[in-house]
């Protein structure tokens, strides 16, 4: 025993090691060397001794963790008078508690660093689990839990593995979700703090106050990343789940109830336990409350932060398989080692604003998220619709704004698809946003109104006929569907397909002789007001110019549009769906 224990721990043998692992097991007499097998607890040990050290050490606090005080940092904490705190049992269980707390600080850092194999981490992180699960006398183990999500978001380096493997293993549990959104909520709170902090002291070191940024920055991608993948109290099924990780379920009313009768109350009462017992299950009613209180918490939190616009506007391309969905992200992705987060805006009104318990609180992010402009506008304007649609939000520039974002961008970008396809399907799951099939188009959608004026659907069909003569030709496939449906929904703008010199209103004939050469359009395509473009004066003849264009499908399209409009009975609006994600590869191979 001597000899074991004057050797210095990077050299002594998985034998041995596994022989102090044994005698600490045997017998409190073995009781040092738990300081031994702790320090073997490190990134800088090798695997094998890491794992022969947290199988003796796992065993060991297991059977102990329920008998020991709280940690000298719980609230929870009683008051020790003087003689107990002379007592040898009480001096080795607090010697104890302070050995687990160290325990648990090692896993974590064995957990967050970058040097750790993923095998090895994966085993260190189901045994942190158990110790959640178990180590807070039967109840979940939330302080540690949050001191393990605090060192993911806060650690410097990308911690990727260990965030999916939590997401993939562990968020389906209710009780594991339940405390994971508590727990951003106040990460996402104190990173709010820090951020409005330091601005208050900006002006100091440039490169110190760029570092802070950048962690500031990796911390909120990681909270995005943890709160996007937690998955709807709802599956994919429709059905409800509730499988707990911990076996006292959710903490309900009924404990802070308890908690506040005197000793006395609770003698008299000897069915007290029991009925503590039988009162903290929860009903299904009762775990969706507070589940969907916790989320938006969660939500608003995370939403208050800075957000930078890198994240925004990130794209990558790829898929991952996440909880049997296949998420394809179009725009805002953030990737974390390869996988693909789900986004931010292009996610809101499926995967949080059904979830919320208030989704009108969304609209100033929306609104916020719409100045950046571009392509996070259109986002921004697809929950917005929802927020008008289905919860009775009033935003009266929502027109305007649509109207104004019609640009040859639009038309160009690979977000395309995004801005002319989604879903407004409360249960729909994340893999329905970008599934071109079976969604319905933004724009053609917000066009359908018999309610819209007849200035402003022609403003949308002159300003899509105008934007069609540069664009590529997928995107004036989609322009003339797109205007197809608006003269077939709305026949008071029909003027603007067959308008002759001579139709001219009083206001035309009054205009100055200038303004009456031969060629001559009233439209403004520079107006952003679609009152004040002056559309109703003008003509689709850019539509028209498209009969001879180079591309066969382009100018077959056009020639199918006068026919549609011909003989409007026997005809149907076209699907948007059809034509928005069309490019010249599509196009080549058609033909």
């Amino acid at each position: 025993m001597t000899s074991i224990l004057a050797k210095k721990p990077k050299k002594m043998k998985l034998k041995e090691l596994k022989t102090l692992g044994q005698q600490l097991l045997s017998s409190r007499a073995h009781i040092n060397n738990l300081p031994l097998l702790l320090g073997f607890i490190s990134p800088s040990s090798p695997p094998p001794h890491v794992l022969e050290s947290l199988l003796s050490l796992q065993s060991f606090f297991t059977t102990v963790l329920a008998d020991l005080p709280p940690s000298q940092s719980s609230k929870k904490r009683p008051r020790i008078d003087d003689s107990a705190k002379q007592d040898p049992e009480f001096i080795y269980r607090t010697w104890l508690r302070s050995k687990f707390d160290e325990f648990v600080t090692l896993l974590i850092e064995v957990l967050i660093s970058p040097g750790t194999e993923d095998a090895l981490r994966e085993i260190v992180l189901d045994s942190f689990m158990e110790f959640v699960k178990l180590g807070n006398g039967g109840s979940f183990y939330s302080s540690i839990y949050h001191k393990l999500l605090r060192s993911i978001v806060n650690s410097p380096t990308p911690v990727d593995f260990l965030s999916e493997l939590l997401a993939l293993k562990y968020f389906k549990y209710i009780d594991v979700r339940y405390f994971t959104f508590i727990s951003l909520e106040k990460l996402s709170k104190a990173l709010d703090t820090k951020d409005t902090a330091g601005d208050e002291t900006a002006g100091g070191d440039g490169d110190s106050g760029s570092q802070s940024r950048e962690s500031m920055e990796l911390s909120i991608r990681k909270i995005h990343y943890i709160i996007s993948h937690i998955p709807p109290l709802e599956g994919n099924d429709g059905k409800s789940e509730y499988e707990m990780w911990s076996g006292s379920g959710l903490p309900s009313n009924e404990e802070h109830d308890k908690k506040k009768l005197s000793k006395a109350q609770k003698a008299e009462d000897k069915g007290w336990k029991a009925e503590k017992q039988t009162n903290t299950v929860l009903s299904p009613a009762s775990i969706a409350k507070k589940m969907k209180l916790k989320f938006t918490k969660a939500w608003i939190s995370f939403l208050r932060l800075p957000i930078p616009v890198n994240v925004y506007k990130e794209v990558n391309t790829k898929a991952v398989l996440l909880f049997s969905t296949d998420i394809k992200c179009l725009l805002l992705g953030l990737s974390f080692g390869g996988m693909l987060g789900i986004t931010v805006l292009a996610t809101l009104h499926q995967a949080v604003i059904p979830h919320l318990s208030n989704p009108i609180i969304l609209c100033d992010f929306l609104t916020k998220s719409y100045d950046i402009g571009g392509v996070v506008s259109v986002m921004a304007l697809s929950s917005l619709f929802i927020l008008m649609t289905q919860h009775g939000l009033e935003y009266p520039n929502f027109y305007e704004k649509l109207y104004a974002l019609l640009s040859p961008s639009i038309f160009m970008a690979k977000h395309r698809a995004k801005f002319f396809q989604f879903n407004f399907g409360n249960n729909a799951n994340a893999e329905t946003i970008f599934n071109f099939r079976e969604t319905a188009s933004l724009l053609d959608s917000c066009l359908k109104s018999p309610l819209l004026p007849a200035y402003l659907a022609a403003a949308f069909a002159k300003k899509l006929s105008r934007l069609s003569i540069c664009v590529p030709p997928s995107g004036e496939l989609v322009i003339i569907a797109l205007i197809h449906n608006l003269l077939r929904r709305h026949p008071s703008i029909n003027c603007l397909v067959h308008k002759e010199d001579g139709d001219e209103s009083e206001e035309d004939k009054n205009d100055s002789g200038s303004e009456k050469r031969p060629g001559f359009d009233h439209f403004n395509s520079e107006e952003s007001n679609p009152i004040k473009s002056n559309a109703m004066r003008s003509s689709l003849w850019e539509i028209d110019t498209l009969r001879h264009h180079y591309c066969p499908p382009v100018s077959r399209f056009v020639l199918s549009l006068e026919n549609d409009l011909t003989v409007r009975s026997k005809t149907t609006e076209m699907d948007i769906k059809d034509f928005s994600s069309g490019s010249y590869a599509t196009i080549f191979g058609d033909e």
